[in-house]
């Protein structure tokens, strides 16, 4: 039994922890990285985390959903830590960053997989930088032998100076803006989670424009000249805050198909991937899994007669 629960939050953190006899959990919510979305909620297997709607007031932009973790409730599993698309959540024992699920290969990591080529990036682009929503693209300017360059101006040899692109990766959601945005074909990233998104404009409410406010991703949603909101889902992340926010059952749609992540075998991730997409995208996972095995099986047999 635990000795204590707390609970604490700032305008920046929202913080519980379980302090045991020998040991101390911790949990952390940054509030300027989550997007409010119902990820974590749906894979929470104690249903410990719920989601906070916002109030809307007329004639103001819907501020996104707050989460909401019970102390009572969580077991500090760290699966809402490893599934968050951004990182937004910090798992501590001991007050050291570590993920239980994750050291026991129940869990999978995401793939938050980004590839830059800033060969071909000029000096003064920066259209990546601009472009990312969360403000984790820095474009830098340095020497061959790795200086930074402040003054680009006053080298006389230009051909010392090379384009740096520092992403912070790990909370990276690979909505693909940046790809889009750049005109030199310099970056290639694939999606974490895979799927699609609808508006069903009979259920769309006249003049609702929730969904729009909340989505953290530019022009993913939009209202067109028709009056009414569209999707352009090729940045889509399917985070699902844009359905927490809509007032009409069924006036908006989400279906998952599939998430990047690292191989795992684990009941724990079938039952979370069946939650997050559906029970025929976890067989179609199984299927594919199996044959990779089989292949693999193959493989060794045909080597070891080969020998």
């Amino acid at each position: 039994m635990p000795m204590r629960t707390m609970k604490s939050e700032t305008e920046d953190e929202f913080l519980i922890g379980r302090i045991m006899h020998a040991r101390r959990y911790s949990l952390s919510l940054d509030k300027n990285r989550c997007v409010g979305c119902e990820i974590c909620q749906i894979v929470c297997p104690r249903e410990a985390i719920q989601i906070r709607k916002p109030t809307k007031i007329k004639g103001k932009k819907l501020d996104r959903p707050k989460i909401i973790i019970d102390e009572n409730k969580c077991q500090f599993c760290g699966i809402c830590n490893t599934i968050c698309p951004f990182e937004a959540l910090t798992l501590r024992i001991n007050e050291e960053k570590t993920v239980p699920v994750l050291r026991t290969e129940s869990f999978p990591q995401l793939v938050h997989e980004i590839q830059v080529d800033a060969a071909k990036c000029p000096i003064d682009c920066k259209e990546c930088e601009v472009a990312c929503p969360f403000d984790l693209i820095k474009v830098r300017l340095e020497t061959t032998s790795g200086e930074a360059v402040t003054d680009y101006k006053s080298f006389k040899d230009k051909g010392d100076v090379k384009v740096r692109i520092d992403i912070d990766e790990d909370h990276c959601p690979c909505c693909r803006l940046c790809e889009v945005k750049c005109p030199y074909d310099a970056i290639r990233t694939r999606k974490i989670i895979s799927g699609s998104i609808g508006v069903n404009e009979e259920k769309c409410p006249e003049d609702c424009r929730d969904c729009v406010d909340v989505c953290p991703i530019p022009d993913v949603l939009y209202v067109s000249v028709d009056g009414k909101v569209h999707v352009n889902d090729f940045s889509c992340i399917y985070c699902g805050v844009c359905k927490v926010v809509c007032p009409v059952e069924g006036a908006l749609e989400i279906q998952r198909t599939s998430v990047h992540h690292t191989p795992v075998h684990s009941g724990a991730w079938n039952k979370a991937l069946e939650k997050l997409t559906s029970t025929k995208d976890m067989a179609k996972e199984l299927r594919s899994k199996l044959i990779i095995k089989v292949q693999d099986s193959v493989k060794k047999r045909v080597g070891r007669k080969g020998s």
